[in-house]
């Protein structure tokens, strides 16, 4: 019998973290072995491990593997896997599951950096131990065979620990194997008897193992990185009197109003104090009129930088107990991390290496050839004095991480180097792993997507473009089914301050509600600017700037105006928290629906114990009708089942046969079906 106790050890067994052979070659081009096993098709893989891929903390991950060799050896193989920068390897079985293909599973358990790898070597006894089976059964003489059998139990001793049961119970089938045959015996010999091959499993000979290189990654990132409501304010704008800033403190007084539309994320543009120097004025003017506020993304005045609060909000004191109290209220602040500075900024004077310079020595101000942005100077992140400079980027994050940030919205990353971001981001999470970082690029395709492989936690998307059918199954297609979703985590906003859509501008109240139905049960994570509630759609004709823009003003809302969707938000963000398949992307699957005006999908929990059929009527302007396909065979279920279906947004019932159904929704409308 093979001892308990090493069948504990084995269970979570620890092995060493040097390589084993295989890939690497040796003296002369040789390789370490010439019983190379091949591997491939890892899952999951971004660009051969280049990049790690992106799950949640507490997430149970499938991995698999492709593994073979030539010839008809028995092979074994483990899943090795480690918190990035362990020492030993934490060892899994893997399991073949079919063609060649392998699989197991672990349990990412904290938040952080993982890394693991694949081992796979031959089983000598197993493979000696099927031929041999095979020839005893053609009635083959097997004498020889078991002498060889034995060998292979001598070599096995010296890899058993000392005075172990094992190394007693090993030595024991030797001797009756060695009475066996000399006196014989081949009938039922002890060597090829299932404990003999269990124990000899259990202490294989590894010295020729091959071991994927290099290791894959995974970043397991809290709750939040995978599931939020994020709602965007300007604090300035919580107040009641249009002439002066609101305060910090009165934004408190918003809170509970946030919470009860059910919003998770409450996210902050800059809050640092805003230069003078060409101050743009109302609706993005260059001439700024004495009162003007300016906008707040000109970071940096006499009164301090990027690790200060603008005065006209009020203290970091008065931060920390914003903060505080929107802790209260189940939400967590959010802000941005603009990496834009004033000519009034400190480090120009502080730092002017950290800046571009003209040849007659005069600092460059922000361009868009031909926008001229002269309120703004940009930093030189790869100038002489880059290093300093990425360190002082990294002060500023832990600065307001330590006064209770933990997300960071980032203003345009796709302008600065690919390289600050990866180690800005590892720099950071490798010291908290709960940081998480939002990167706002509405930019090339391939540009958006390398952000998020180089750190970004989740990244804005097109989705706030996506209006037909086509673009939005086509759009979401990729996003769920193509190799992106492995790293690229969406987070879908229906609007900014930079943005107002045409599909708001045009559409009326109709489109903020089917906007937000869209925005909020096909991604996990998405976002509202404020004023969205209260279907504000006034734009500068012929653009998307908001006319009369909080960027450059003070504004006061009437937060209880007339035509609202405020009740409509909350049932959204309800039903969201209560059905988990609203809280995953990959299992979106769109679905026929006779009427190009209809959108159809479904969403459900790995387990089906959460089913959700979704419809939406991108028409704001007529109501629509449709026959729809009910995915029964998707879910598993028979024709002559029925489906029982309870409506949660208007709250009915039905029970629907069949594998069509009918759908009638008014102009923004929306039904969000749960099986019951």
């Amino acid at each position: 019998m093979v001892s308990h106790e090493k069948r504990a050890r084995d269970k979570a067994q620890k092995i060493a973290s040097s390589p084993a052979g295989g890939r690497t070659k040796g003296e002369g081009g040789f390789p370490e072995t010439p019983a190379e096993i091949t591997m491939e098709c890892v899952y999951p893989d971004v660009d051969a491990g280049v990049h790690p891929a992106k799950r949640l903390a507490g997430e149970t991950i499938s991995v698999w593997i492709d593994i073979y060799k030539e010839g008809h050896d028995v092979l074994s193989a483990v899943l090795l896997h480690r918190n990035q920068g362990e020492i030993l390897w934490t060892e899994t079985p893997l399991v073949l599951f079919n063609n060649d293909r392998w699989t197991a599973a672990w349990t990412l358990e904290a938040a952080g950096l993982h890394e693991f790898t694949f081992e796979a070597w031959v089983e000598a006894f197993d493979t000696w131990r099927r031929d041999t089976e095979r020839k005893r059964a053609a009635g083959q003489p097997i004498d020889s065979e078991l002498r060889e059998g034995l060998e292979m139990l001598r070599a096995a001793a010296k890899r058993l620990p000392a005075g172990s049961t094992d190394l007693q119970q090993l030595k024991a089938w030797q001797a009756q194997a060695n009475t066996e045959l000399k006196n014989g015996q081949m009938d039922a010999p002890v060597l090829l008897t299932d404990p003999v091959a269990e124990l000899m499993r259990l202490y294989p000979d590894r010295s020729c193992a091959t071991r994927m290189q290099p290791p894959r990654r995974i970043m397991a990132d809290r709750d939040r990185a995978g599931f939020g409501a994020w709602y965007e304010m300007f604090p300035r704008s919580a107040g009641t009197d249009p002439h002066r800033s609101a305060t910090l403190r009165e934004c408190e007084a918003r809170l509970p109003e946030i919470q009860r539309m059910g919003f998770d994320v409450l996210y902050f543009p800059p809050i640092h104090p805003i230069g003078h120097t060409h101050r743009k004025g109302r609706n993005n003017s260059l001439r700024c009129e004495p009162g003007e506020p300016g906008s707040p993304y000109a970071i940096g005045s006499e009164l301090g930088g990027h690790d200060a609060v603008e005065p006209s909000l009020g203290t970091l004191e008065d931060f920390d107990g914003l903060v505080a109290a929107a802790r209260e209220h189940g939400l967590e602040i959010a802000l941005d991390f603009a990496l834009n500075c004033s000519p009034d900024h400190p480090y120009v004077r502080e730092h002017p290496e950290w800046f571009f310079h003209r040849p007659d020595g005069t600092i460059k101000y922000a361009e868009n050839p031909p926008k001229r942005y002269e309120d703004i100077y940009p930093l030189n992140f790869t100038g002489p004095a880059w290093r300093s400079l990425w360190e002082e980027m990294a002060r500023v994050i832990r600065f307001w991480a330590a006064h209770g940030v933990r997300i960071f919205r980032v203003d345009n990353p796709h302008t600065k180097p690919f390289a600050f971001w990866r180690w800005l981001i590892r720099t950071i999470q490798a010291e908290d792993p709960g940081i998480i970082f939002l990167s706002e690029a509405f930019t090339r395709p391939k540009v958006m997507k390398y952000l998020a492989k180089v750190g970004f936690t989740q990244s804005y998307t097109y989705f706030t473009w996506r209006n037909t059918k086509t673009e939005l199954t086509e759009y979401l297609v990729e996003l769920t089914q193509s190799g992106c979703r492995e790293y690229f985590r969406p987070n879908f906003f229906t609007n900014t301050p930079d943005i107002l859509p045409p599909i708001l501008q045009s559409g009326g109240r109709a489109a903020f509600l089917s906007r937000c139905a869209l925005a909020a049960t096909l991604s996990p994570n998405y976002g509202i600017y404020s004023g969205f509630e209260l279907c504000e759609n006034h734009a500068i004709p012929g653009t998307e700037e908001y006319q009369d823009s909080e960027k450059y003003q003070f504004k006061v809302w009437d937060w209880d105006r007339p035509g609202n969707i405020k009740d409509f938000i909350a049932r959204i963000n309800q039903i969201r928290r209560e059905n988990a398949a609203l809280q995953e992307f990959k299992s979106l699957r769109f679905f026929w629906a006779g009427n190009d005006q209809i959108l159809w999908y479904c969403k459900n929990t790995s387990d089906r114990d959460n089913v959700l059929l979704i419809a939406v009527n991108l028409d704001p302007d007529n109501v629509q009708e449709s026959e729809v396909e009910l995915p029964l065979d998707h879910l598993g279920l028979r024709d002559d089942q029925p489906l029982r279906i309870h409506e949660l947004l208007h709250d009915w019932r039905a029970e629907w046969w069949g594998r069509r159904a009918g759908v009638r929704l008014d102009p923004g409308d929306a039904w969000i079906l749960r099986l019951v």
